[in-house]
């Protein structure tokens, strides 16, 4: 039972920070230009930016926090958990952006609260097996960093709003594999084998799936608003971790049929909601965007 409280409550300190980070480090691109979103150019600019730095240092303590949940509980029952990332990024980017959140988004913030609570209340998961499951996470993520490879292109001759969604799609689906990732780390840790990690190459791939995804994200952020990227990114990357958990260790959810349908229906209230809330959410980032793009456009005062 501390297990899952442990494991609950880092995972929503890790949903904080993550949300912070997006935020920040969304705005930070704004004023790149058009052309160089996947380029060392947007890379070379951003790295003189101290808002950029910010967002990165809340992310990567959102990735810390989020190991610590790994460490105590199971994909099945963080990665889910992640989602509400966007539910407290609401507030921030509206206090950004000079607005007040609308009804409707503090109706699906409801939404998405009362979901995350029934989720956190009646999932309990079964255990794994960690011990042998290198191989195979190691394929898992090669395989999706070739993909990464192959779309990227694609992407690149898509418009904004497509580009975003395809980057966004693409760092969903390899944050999935840096969570089963981090979960072999983190169970390699537990276990007191934690100096068997610098001659296993589990550690470095996850380094290298983590700079990608990454790298893919903040192009995503980039080539359009957060309603374009950030569900996407959101809504598969538990997804991924989930069925990966399921695949790769063997994590099941003990529960009877009844708790089962709540589970599901909580999960499809989660994805819903943040899918609302991204849309929303993104139609004030393009507004925001279009301001600094073209300042005739700016509202006068009054």
């Amino acid at each position: 039972m501390l297990d899952h409280a442990l494991a609950v409550a880092a995972a929503l300190a890790s949903a904080v920070f993550l949300a912070i980070g997006i935020v920040v480090r969304q705005r930070a691109t704004l004023d790149v230009p058009a052309d160089q979103g996947v380029s060392t150019v947007m890379v070379a600019t951003l790295l003189r930016r101290p808002l950029w730095w910010a967002g990165t240092g809340a992310a990567l303590t959102g990735y810390v926090f989020q190991a610590i949940a790994l460490a105590f509980g199971s994909l099945l029952l963080v990665a889910p958990i992640l989602v509400s990332a966007l539910l407290f990024a609401l507030p921030l980017s509206a206090r950004l952006a000079g607005r007040r959140v609308s009804r409707a988004e503090w109706a699906w913030a409801s939404v998405l609260t009362l979901a995350l609570a029934v989720f956190v209340g009646l999932a309990r998961t079964g255990p794994g097996d960690y011990l042998g499951a290198e191989r195979s996470a190691m394929v898992v993520a090669l395989v999706a960093l070739g993909i990464a490879a192959g779309t990227v292109p694609l992407a690149l001759r898509l418009a904004a709003w497509r580009r975003a969604l395809l980057l966004g799609a693409l760092v969903g689906v390899l944050f999935g594999v840096v969570a089963v990732l981090t979960k072999i780390v983190m169970n390699t840790v537990t276990e007191g084998d934690a100096v068997n990690l610098l001659t296993s190459p589990v550690g470095y791939v996850l380094a290298l799936v983590g700079v990608v995804a990454t790298l893919l994200q903040q192009s995503a952020f980039h080539a359009g608003s957060l309603r374009a990227s950030v569900p996407a990114m959101l809504v598969l990357e538990p997804i991924v971790a989930v069925l990966l958990g399921q695949v790769i260790f063997g994590e099941h959810l003990t529960a009877n049929l009844p708790t089962a349908v709540v589970l599901g229906i909580a999960l499809a209230a989660m994805a819903a909601a943040t899918i609302a809330l991204g849309h929303d959410e993104g139609a004030y980032e393009e507004a925001l965007e279009a301001e600094l793009t073209n300042p005739a456009a700016r509202r006068p005062s009054i």
